[in-house]
């Protein structure tokens, strides 16, 4: 049995092609990238020792075998960054077989209120399993009619108040994006990179607020997903942030830019989405209703 480590470590292996690291190409071989002797060699490690990280058999390196690996695959900030958490993380997996709980759906009225002045813009409280936790009345107009938000409160026309303390009673009902993403037919046409965004929603899982949160959420998505989910989960492909690409059901084509506050204290992100075009500004006028011109949130 593997490892997020290890498996995170041959993915990169396996993307790093030798002539990037100014070394001789071998020629044909049967698998891409970096032969493990290589690797080894210029990590400064045995290939047994490389062998058993990579298998799994060895969960806990040394913080200089961490950062010789990010060396020697060229790692950037973020992807060595994600290493040091896998190598966290793995070291200290959870092995109680009883159901974790699930994540905190509590969104702070601070936060609340800095959401609310948001409107009538596009904007989100999310945490990292993908759960919408709260939002503007732009993002249900973005959203509508795409399923995305089909799990949420009935009373659409309720205030926001009270939608969102709705979802805060830790309601199983809540809309999430990760399980849209790879469960709903309808995400496909949405998302028009869909492949990017489905990676960027599996990353998200491994930063999520607790291994226990993590491991609840993925034993209730992987049976519903399948091996799409669970191969994307395992690749560790670190997301570009791109602008969200939408088709909306309307006929309107969409590009928003995503701006994101973390915030730390509950592992929770506001996300604000702006439009990236003057087309996209006049489309988005017209699914929320306003006339174009109007004031938006920034």
């Amino acid at each position: 049995m593997g490892s997020p480590l290890g498996d995170f470590i041959r993915a990169r292996r396996d993307s790093v092609q030798p002539q990037s690291l100014g070394m001789p190409d071998w020629g044909r071989r049967r698998a891409p990238g970096l032969r493990r002797s290589d690797l080894a060699a210029r990590a400064g490690v045995s290939v047994e020792y490389l062998t058993r990280l990579e298998q799994g058999r060895d969960r806990n390196p040394s913080v200089a075998v961490v950062n010789a690996l990010a060396d020697a695959l060229a790692l950037d900030l973020t992807e060595r960054d994600h290493l040091r958490y896998l190598s966290k993380i793995t070291g200290g997996e959870c092995t109680a077989h009883t159901r974790p709980a699930p994540p905190r759906r509590e969104v702070r009225p601070s936060v609340l209120r800095t959401l609310g002045l948001l409107e009538p813009g596009i904007a989100v409280v999310t945490n990292r399993m993908g759960d919408i936790l709260a939002r503007t009345g732009g993002f249900e107009a973005v959203t509508r009619g795409t399923g995305l938000l089909d799990a949420a409160t009935p009373n659409r026309d309720a205030a926001m108040q009270e939608r969102d303390a709705a979802m805060q009673n830790g309601d199983p009902g809540t809309p999430n994006l990760t399980r849209y993403v790879f469960t709903d037919p309808r995400a496909r046409t949405f998302f028009a990179d869909w492949d990017a965004v489905a990676d960027e929603r599996a990353f998200e899982l491994w930063h999520g607020p607790s291994a226990a949160g993590f491991e609840w959420f993925t034993a209730e998505l992987a049976p519903a997903a399948g091996p799409e989910f669970t191969r994307r989960l395992n690749r560790h492909v670190i997301p570009r942030r791109e602008p969200w690409r939408l088709h909306h059901p309307s006929g309107c084509e969409l590009e928003l830019i995503r701006e994101t506050l973390e915030l730390p204290e509950d592992a929770q992100q506001l996300v604000v989405f702006l439009p990236a075009d003057e087309a996209t500004a006049r489309a988005v006028d017209g699914l929320a209703g306003r006339s174009a011109g109007r004031l938006r949130a920034v």
